[in-house]
């Protein structure tokens, strides 16, 4: 009985080297863990990220699709010019959109102007251009920003929109080249804007460029409600007659 309550009464305590081992393991499983909450944690922000760089430019692009929704129709006499040029190194446009009447005494008047243009600031506390658009005309009432306006910017004609532009670019697109300066009478079909936030980058060539993946771009159409024509081109057969025999 004494040996018995000898051998099998009395446990063993672990050993230095098991604690050690344990100790090993132990730290091993934290970092690994530690190092995929980081990934984790990395992983989400650059997401997050992203979809604030995009956000804000889609916004704007949205603003100016509903000035050109609401400015412009077939049935009144609008105009658009567009132009585009380089202020301080940065590319930047000036988007023109007048609705004009004829009075009494046979003169024309403006009855609402809308202008977005991009500015080179040295007053603003970021690099790069500050978009401002404009809203005058007989018609005072902005439809688009008096809601989010404070009293003393009501009198402003030109209002800050967002700063830190590095690109702001304005074109008609015209089969497979795109027009940087419209001044004609009749409306273009469409615009195509592209924003852009990121700086630019140092190309092999030694010159400074914003990167394609870095611009957003938007294209408008001016007049949603015309008529489009489709030209559909018959099937031509193995001899190039186009009867569509075999």
């Amino acid at each position: 009985m004494k040996n018995c309550l000898g051998r099998f009464g009395h446990r063993r305590g672990l050993s230095l080297a098991e604690v050690l081992a344990a100790l090993v393991i132990g730290s091993m499983v934290m970092i690994a863990v530690l190092g995929l909450y980081r990934r984790t944690e990395r992983a989400a922000a650059a997401v997050h990220a992203k979809l604030n760089d995009s956000r804000l430019p889609g916004e704007i692009l949205q603003r100016i699709a509903e000035d050109i929704d609401r400015l412009i129709s077939s049935d009144s006499d609008t105009r658009i010019t567009i132009e585009n040029k380089y202020k301080e190194g940065y590319r930047t446009a000036r988007l023109t959109m007048s609705r004009t009447i004829t009075d009494n005494r046979g003169q024309r008047r403006t009855l609402e102007e809308i202008i977005w243009q991009g500015h080179y600031d040295i007053e603003s506390d970021l690099a790069g251009l500050v978009i401002y658009r404009g809203h005058s005309g007989i018609t005072s009432e902005d439809k688009l920003l008096d809601d989010q306006r404070a009293e003393w910017e009501k009198g402003y004609p030109m209002v800050p929109i967002c700063s830190g532009v590095t690109h702001f670019e304005i074109t008609v697109p015209s089969g497979e080249k795109a027009l940087e300066k419209w001044t004609s009478e009749t409306l273009p079909k469409g615009i195509t804007v592209t924003l852009s936030f990121s700086l630019p980058v140092k190309t092999s060539t030694g010159e400074y460029e914003i990167l394609d993946e870095h611009k957003i771009t938007r294209t408008m159409a001016v007049d949603r409600t015309r008529k489009i024509s489709f030209q559909l081109k018959a099937p031509e057969d193995s001899e190039g007659t186009g009867s569509g025999r075999m």
